[in-house]
């Protein structure tokens, strides 16, 4: 661990940083109910239905981690023209988050994850299933010329960019080439989390994938630090990347840099979780915020860790603020910081 002060010192840098956030934006919709029966048409439960509530899910998540942080975030994605898409612009607005990278494209269904949850109000409410409405994985070519030209007039002064891939289509590979093109310049880091297919944004700066990503891709079980190890370097020669961040759950995450050693990162907190629903998203806005600020890797590492430690301990779609990292560092012990293994 690095010492508090550092730590928050990094927090304060992170304001005022512009950060694009690219890719698929989802509408986190909930809906509560209590237990009542049996249904007698089938054994399920009866649901009392009790509330409804929708959260920014997806890459707009991540925006909204952003924006948390206390930085400028600008997200850029393809939505449709219904019901869900204005629901999310008005969220954004709530949040003090820009909706001019919408790309709004007719006949189009945003994604909206549906998550049913049962519970009464003094109990924690249990997810019993999750509907998820998708889109059609594919951009036309008219949709994805507009999403590109949105990209080109807001993305110029980033500092850093986000790309998060939910296979919905708005990364496809000509936005991910012109993000890169527009990263150059100013040597912005182009961080990547994605579901399905990390290994087509080889050049990325940085990705941020969890361990069982790490075993599909390489075809291998990560039972100790020595097959991580092995694992990790082969995703990181095969992405072309600088950086990988590798997600572990309660085992923390390992940081691979490529001219640089391996540093593991112990848990921050309890491994007690309430809701590890959109802990990526709140990872990889964290560390993107961070490297764009000039943190070194093993730093913005520790910082991403941080805040996953801390949003895992809320209910739903969540993030944290500045004020999370200053409660949550001034009661922990001062320590040496992680050691790396070379």
């Amino acid at each position: 661990m690095f010492p508090p002060r550092t730590m928050l010192d990094l927090v304060g840098r992170l304001r005022g940083r512009r950060i694009v956030i690219v890719g698929d934006l989802i509408a986190d919709e909930y809906l509560y109910g209590k237990p009542a029966r049996i249904s007698r048409e089938a054994p399920v439960l009866i649901l009392r239905f009790t509330e409804r509530e929708v959260r920014l899910g997806g890459g707009a998540n991540a925006a909204h981690n952003v924006r948390a942080l206390g930085a400028h975030a600008v997200p850029v994605g393809v939505v449709g023209d219904d019901g869900a898409a204005a629901e999310l612009a008005t969220l954004f607005d709530r949040a003090g988050i820009s909706t001019e990278g919408l790309v709004r494209a007719a006949g189009r269904r945003t994604p909206v994850k549906t998550r049913i949850m049962a519970g009464g109000y003094e109990s924690t409410r249990q997810q019993v299933v999750r509907l998820d409405r998708e889109p059609e994985p594919i951009l036309t070519p008219d949709v994805e010329e507009r999403l590109l030209e949105r990209l080109a007039g807001l993305a110029r002064e980033a500092d850093g960019f986000v790309l998060s891939d939910y296979g919905y289509g708005s990364l496809s590979p000509r936005v991910f080439e012109v993000v890169r093109e527009l990263a150059r310049p100013r040597g912005a880091p182009v961080a990547v989390d994605s579901r399905y297919d990390l290994l087509r944004f080889r050049g990325a700066t940085a990705a941020t994938p969890n361990e069982p990503e790490v075993e599909a891709l390489t075809g291998s079980e990560l039972g100790d630090e020595r097959a991580i190890e092995k694992a990790g370097r082969q995703v990181l020669e095969r992405l072309e990347a600088r950086l990988l961040l590798v997600t572990r759950g309660s085992r923390g995450m390992a940081l691979f840099e490529r001219d640089g050693p391996v540093t593991f990162v112990p848990i921050f907190g309890s491994d007690q979780i309430a809701d590890v629903t959109g802990a990526g998203d709140t990872v990889i806005s964290t560390f993107t915020t961070a490297l764009s600020a000039g943190a070194p890797p093993a730093q913005a590492a520790w910082l991403a860790n941080v805040a996953g430690g801390l949003v895992v301990m809320k209910r739903g779609t969540a993030t944290v603020t500045p004020a999370d990292f200053a409660q949550a560092l001034a009661t922990e012990p001062g320590s040496d910081a992680p050691l790396p293994r070379t």
